[in-house]
């Protein structure tokens, strides 16, 4: 069964991440450009926060908003949620699910060696389950049933 660890490895994207005192209006430019959902705040390359299009939908309906005047480190979420690198993908769907949250730290002998979505469980998943089922289908062919031994008694 994948782990986070092969899931980060596969997904082979870097983590997109903006230092503290960067707009909101350039994290979501950076965040475009990057084509993702989510960016990293950091601090002296020590992530502390997340920024993501979710928050954005939040933010911009409250008062007094400034896209390009806000800075991230007003806005960005601080409580991260990190998975061990070990977990399988059925752990972290549960995770995902019952936190109801986007976005997982995996994280591996302390460090962050990757962050993963809801959409990447999903999608390794489905592929677990498309292979799961072609070992299925060549099990239990035809030429299964045709290349029995067993023949019924003729009475």
């Amino acid at each position: 069964m994948e782990t986070a660890k092969n899931m980060v490895k596969v997904k082979g994207r870097e983590i997109v991440s903006v230092p503290v005192g960067t707009t909101l209006f350039a994290a979501l430019e950076k965040m475009n450009q990057k084509k993702v959902g989510a960016i990293l705040v950091t601090r002296d390359e020590n992530i502390i926060g997340i920024w993501t299009e979710r928050d954005l939908m939040q933010d911009v309906i409250q008062e007094n908003f400034d896209l390009k005047g806000a800075l991230i480190e007003d806005y960005m979420t601080t409580d991260l949620v990190f998975a061990p690198h070990t977990d399988t993908v059925f752990n972290l769907m549960d995770k995902f699910l019952g936190l109801r949250i986007r976005h997982l730290f995996i994280e591996e002998d302390g460090k962050i060696i990757g962050l993963v979505s809801g959409g990447d469980v999903m999608k390794s998943v489905i592929h677990a389950k498309d292979s799961e089922l072609k070992q299925l289908n060549s099990m239990m062919s035809w030429d299964y049933y045709e290349d029995w031994k067993w023949k019924p008694k003729v009475r």
